[in-house]
């Protein structure tokens, strides 16, 4: 225990205002999505806008990237769920669908593991594709209210956790570890809401 304290005082924390306000809406995001309340979309957006500044500064390309589609994402979250003529009610793929889904993303992050480790100045390459890729799938799920893209969040935000807590985003790790907490208690809730309406 001695050992651990000793080691968290020796870590020079590098929590800009940027980064907070980031992670400050971050964090507002999944919680009302959790929550499924619209104004979550709003929250993404503004923390998005920002990370596209930071996972660039951090030469975290495939993450810009993601942070770029999440802006879009958030755009059409927002209208997806608004559609008040035919709300979105939670569900859940087949197996099969999520079986492709892994094959698919799996090609990916190692196709794109290649082309930033060969062609750019990427860090960690594999992890950042890896996180982007599945981000990808798991976030068009929450759009449609699937229910395991809490369990692809939970895999994915305990893999960012050391991602950015690698490039000295410590405020950013730390939001990845309380996203991984939120996740679960995401898919538990979602997982009771479609149980009842079966």
């Amino acid at each position: 225990m001695l050992e651990l304290i000793t080691l968290i005082k020796s870590i020079d924390f590098n929590w800009s205002l940027l980064e907070t306000c980031a992670v400050f809406f971050s964090l507002a995001y999944v919680i009302l999505a959790a929550k499924e309340n619209i104004w979550c979309w709003a929250a993404a957006i503004i923390s998005v806008s920002i990370y596209v500044y930071i996972c660039y500064n951090a030469q975290l390309y495939a993450e810009t990237g993601l942070q770029v589609f999440y802006f879009f994402m958030a755009v059409y979250g927002y209208f997806s769920w608004s559609n008040n003529n035919k709300p979105l009610q939670i569900s859940e793929w087949k197996i099969n669908t999520h079986l492709l889904i892994i094959l698919a993303g799996s090609l990916t992050t190692f196709l794109l593991g290649f082309l930033f480790s060969t062609y750019t100045n990427a860090k960690m390459p594999i992890i950042d594709s890896l996180t982007t890729v599945f981000s990808i799938f798991a976030t068009y799920m929450v759009v449609k209210k699937i229910l395991s893209n809490w369990l692809y969040f939970i895999i994915i935000d305990a893999i960012s956790i050391y991602l950015y807590f690698s490039r000295e985003l410590h405020l950013t790790a730390l939001l990845f570890l309380f996203y991984t907490f939120i996740a679960v208690i995401g898919f538990i809730k979602w997982n009771r809401i479609l149980q009842k309406n079966e």
